[in-house]
């Protein structure tokens, strides 16, 4: 691995970790002394300065080292992110919400069986709004990648816990149902879609 190599997997480590992280980290993944590690980050460093890159690596005491964004690019950034966060729920994401938070841990080909369809790009959706995550493996053949909602799906829609999810058709009595539906303020059931907040 020559030298642009090794600056290149700096550079693709620290984005891909986000957090500041160690010389000597970086050094044993890299499989390089500390203080060429060193020697690598500031060519980076220096590199990205002098393209105005809207990348920097930032220094932390004592050795560690950060990828972000730079800080004049930082208004942007912001918005970008507000945008992507306050895009409201369409009705696909709320049924796969619905599946996962009343079946949970459920693996993505079970979400798939009742819904009948494809909900990859679903699920990545809601990884990354933060209100589903990822809570170990299945002990099914495949071992596959179980779900669960998260505390910010709970905020968001307004629970306690996921006992306070309102029952399935056929979990409660008549007269239960008809107060349920009676003190419930709308929700996403009756066609308006629920933004993130």
């Amino acid at each position: 691995m020559n030298e642009q190599q090794k600056i290149g997997a700096l550079e693709a480590m620290l984005f891909a970790h986000a957090d500041p992280v160690e010389a000597a980290r970086l050094a044993d993944a890299l499989r390089v002394e500390p203080e060429e590690v060193v020697r690598l980050l500031k060519k980076l460093q220096k590199k990205l300065d002098e393209e105005e890159s809207g990348m920097a690596i930032l220094y932390f005491d004592p050795n560690r080292w950060q990828m972000a964004t730079r800080p004049y690019y930082g208004e942007m950034v912001k918005r970008i992110l507000d945008t992507r966060r306050n895009a409201p729920l369409s009705p696909a994401a709320l049924e796969v919400l619905s599946v996962i938070a009343y079946n949970q841990p459920v693996s993505r080909s079970f979400i798939e069986q009742v819904r009948g369809v494809d909900s990859s790009s679903i699920v990545a959706k809601l990884l990354e709004k933060g209100l589903i995550e990822e809570a170990g493996r299945l002990d099914l053949p495949g071992k596959p990648i179980a779900f669960q909602v998260t505390d910010s799906f709970l905020r968001v829609f307004g629970l306690g816990s996921l006992a306070d999810l309102p029952p399935l058709h056929g979990e409660a009595g008549d007269s239960e149902l008809s107060e349920t539906t009676d003190s419930t303020p709308d929700t996403a059931e009756d066609g308006e879609q629920l933004e993130w907040k």
